[in-house]
């Protein structure tokens, strides 16, 4: 099987387990990472092929829609990959892509790192903010039957992992306790590049939010 039939089946795969996905986690958001990964790599010094496979596969279970599961994902995206008799190391490279991807709060150390990983890190992280981060984030709240914001309940910037995996906290407070850390924490050039603009727009979108919640 050449690389670009097992992309092809990658996305075949793809789309068929995420078709009843929540609206911020769909096979669109898969799409977006993707197409962004590859326009990041163009810059970078890394394995495409990796990098398609990973964006592709990192949010295949996300642990969120499976009671806080973390190895749901990996143990489903390793069993695809071995199925396509894929060679072990560049199974194993995906797997711990999809294991060290997420932010999981601002206070939990990545275990692993790779170039590849930096690319599709990066893409996911610029999907979750801008004007689609700001969709996405209240989707979710909505999913979640949260309130959009309550003045009495301030954003916690000292989580724990846990703390940040059960948070029940309004929509607006996850601005602050992700959305708007995540520009510091781009790896590659042109992540930290098209993160500027997006976070840029999410601080209007703020100011905008607050200035109509007191009448204004």
């Amino acid at each position: 099987m050449t690389k670009e039939q097992i992309i092809h089946k990658t996305v075949d795969f793809v789309k068929n387990t995420l078709k009843d996905a929540e609206g911020g986690h769909d096979w669109f958001h898969i799409e977006r990472v993707f197409k962004t990964s590859k326009t990041i790599a163009e810059s970078e010094e890394v394995d495409v092929f990796i990098v398609s496979l990973g964006a592709l596969l990192h949010d295949i279970a996300d642990s969120k829609f499976h009671n806080g599961d973390e190895t749901v994902g990996p143990k489903i995206a390793r069993n695809f990959l071995e199925s396509l008799q894929l060679e072990k190391d560049i199974v194993n490279h995906v797997v711990l892509i999809i294991e060290n991807i997420s932010f999981k709060g601002g206070n939990t150390e990545q275990k692993f790192t790779s170039p590849e990983l930096n690319v599709i890190q990066d893409a996911d992280r610029l999907d979750a903010i801008g004007a689609i981060g700001i969709a996405r984030c209240f989707n979710y709240g909505g999913f979640k039957n949260r309130t959009l914001y309550d003045p009495e309940i301030a954003p916690n910037l000292n989580m724990t992992k846990e703390e940040y995996k059960n948070s029940t906290a309004p929509t607006i407070n996850h601005f602050y306790e992700k959305l708007l850390l995540l520009k510091d924490r781009m790896n590659t050039r042109t992540g930290k590049k098209m993160a500027l603009e997006r976070h840029l727009f999410m601080e209007t979108f703020l100011e905008q939010f607050f200035k109509e919640w007191e009448g204004q």
